[in-house]
């Protein structure tokens, strides 16, 4: 039997040590707390930022073919997903830490870097995940607007944030699609306070033409990559994703993080997918189509909406969110949630044409008048979270 590495045991060490020190959510850290949904047989599903294109053929085969395997433990498989990632990427393979999921190793980050005493920096509107994980950890959380453009807003981040233990940026940004450029990364790491580190989330970079981070990791400053095969390549339902960063600051990662092993048939899926040279071209090519579609459609019209690099979008309602959201659910059509701050505009990912010519049919509807719905309060109890 070959003896386990050192950097493998290094993980079981620190997974019974996070053990011990809190609970660790198991579920995916994608943190929107909202009452359980159901979706009707034939529901068009244009509300989590999935792609329902699914997996690639190459990756549905590599899981279907590692069923039998799948009463075995295999603890190198990941360690070989990293390495040819990190081939891929010119990286060292210790710079590459695999997750189920990108969720994951950002709730992980955020424990390890705010407290009472350091605080989160974000987006305003943002994704929402890391914000929960800092109020977990009791730091105080920091939304700073975007800036005109929807860009991330750098400069305002670093004055409000001198306590800052972590700022985090999602580019292509969640909820609205559009980019920071990698200056104002480079600006932001440059001036950020001493001892805090800045995330960038990448969930959504293949569907842009947006210059990744990845050269600054390599560059040893002090940032965290976040990379996910849950959009693009259409595996959110199997988990897959990376934390890209020095060794220290992985090591930190994995403190918080519980013991991560990945599912086998996740796993060679990625593989599969990652040597793909068609998939992202061709997936990107078909997002860009359908949401230009969409757009021309909005703008005949006269819909607003902010314009997207992304597979997701935000789109003004006129009115309460919530009741455009609950009048789309009842002609079938599920769209995604409001932002508190922007509370007149619903997020809508980028479906498939027939998906987004049925999106066009109920919101013209309801815009309309032709379909209305009340919003029932919120009940108490039990908060679920969603993907996306």
């Amino acid at each position: 039997m070959k003896p386990a590495s050192r950097r493998s045991f290094l993980q079981l060490s620190t997974a019974i040590s996070a053990a011990a020190a809190f609970h660790v959510v198991t579920e995916p850290m994608l943190a929107y707390a909202v009452v359980r949904k159901h979706y009707a047989a034939g529901a068009v599903r244009i509300d989590s930022n999935e792609n329902p294109l699914g997996p690639c053929a190459s990756a549905r085969e590599a899981a279907t073919a590692m069923i039998p395997e799948g009463g075995r433990y295999n603890f190198e498989m990941s360690e070989a997903l990293e390495k040819q990632f990190a081939e891929m990427q010119g990286l060292k393979p210790e710079y590459v830490k695999v997750y189920p999921g990108s969720s994951n190793p950002l709730y992980y980050a955020v424990r390890a870097h705010t407290s009472p005493a350091k605080s989160y920096v974000t987006a305003d509107p943002g994704y929402e995940a890391g914000m929960f994980a800092a109020e977990n950890a009791g730091a105080r959380v920091v939304k700073v607007p975007l800036t005109k453009t929807y860009a991330h807003d750098v400069k305002a981040m670093l004055a409000a944030g001198q306590d800052a233990g972590l700022f985090y940026i999602c580019t292509p940004n969640n909820p609205t699609g559009t980019l920071t450029g990698h200056s104002d990364i480079e600006y932001l790491l440059e001036n950020k306070p001493a001892g805090s580190v800045v995330m960038v989330d990448e969930a959504y970079i293949h569907f842009s033409d947006a210059t990744s981070a990845i050269d600054l990791v390599k560059a040893d400053k002090d940032v965290i990559l976040l990379r996910t095969f849950s959009k693009i390549y259409g595996m959110a339902g199997m988990r897959c994703g990376f934390a890209i960063a020095r060794p220290d600051l992985l090591e930190g990662i994995e403190k918080y993080g519980g013991w991560g092993y990945m599912p086998v048939t996740a796993v060679v899926a990625a593989k599969a997918s990652l040597n793909d040279p068609q998939l992202v071209p061709e997936r990107k090519r078909i997002n860009a189509v359908v949401r230009q579609q969409t757009f021309e459609w909005l703008d005949t019209n006269g819909y607003s909406y902010i314009p997207s690099e992304s597979n997701c979008f935000l789109l003004d309602t006129r009115r309460d969110g919530k009741e455009v959201i609950a009048a789309m659910a009842k002609q079938g059509v599920m769209v995604g949630r409001i932002w508190p701050v922007m509370p007149h505009c619903v997020r809508i990912t980028v479906g498939i044409r027939p998906e987004m010519e049925q999106f066009q049919a109920a919101f013209h509807k309801v815009m309309s008048g032709a379909v209305t719905a009340s919003v029932m309060p919120a009940r108490r109890g039990r908060r679920v979270l969603f993907p996306g």
